[in-house]
């Protein structure tokens, strides 16, 4: 059992984000096929439910910033930090990431960032990340780190590759 809850987009920016992204684009959904037409996204993190995307799948690629939602909700001022990226979701509303276990797209060698912020949403450290073969054990120990520091209060996961926002952790 994981020590900490990795959490998906809310249902309330999904929703915003299938209207309008937060580069200012409509949605354009498609069907995920095998072939990669009209993108190759078969079995890349869906963020609305953290689970992989699967054939035949209504989804959408969509600019999300994460940061901006959480200190909306919080008071926060960001600044520069306040940055986007490509997510993918389902085009269509899901059952977000109900019954969901461990932490997600934990592919054993996976290139990871643990991005650590404080309070005003600064950037407060981080550190590479390379996902061992026990992940949760491994991930735990990456978010005790980042918690034993008193100022860290949220943690994004992001790819190292395309830098895209995994997933994020709040203080528990």
């Amino acid at each position: 059992m994981t020590t900490y809850m990795a959490l998906p987009i809310s249902p309330t920016a999904l929703e915003e984000l299938r209207r309008l992204d937060d580069a200012g684009q409509p949605l354009r959904p498609y069907t995920a096929r095998e072939d990669g037409v009209p993108v190759a996204c078969v079995g890349s993190p869906l963020r609305c439910c953290l689970r992989a995307i699967e054939p035949g799948e209504r989804v959408a690629l969509v600019s999300y910033a994460p940061l901006r939602r959480w200190a909306r909700d919080t008071g926060a001022e960001p600044g520069a930090y306040d940055e986007a990226g490509p997510v993918f979701i389902h085009a269509d509303e899901c059952e977000g990431a109900r019954g969901a276990q461990g932490y997600p797209f934990a592919r054993p060698g996976a290139l990871r960032v643990i991005r650590r912020y404080n309070a005003d949403g600064h950037i407060a450290g981080g550190r590479f990340f390379e996902v061992p073969d026990d992940a949760e054990a491994g991930f735990d120990r990456a978010f005790e780190e980042a918690f034993a520091e008193p100022e860290v209060a949220l943690v994004h996961v992001r790819a190292l590759e395309y830098g895209c926002f995994h997933f994020e952790v709040r203080r528990p």
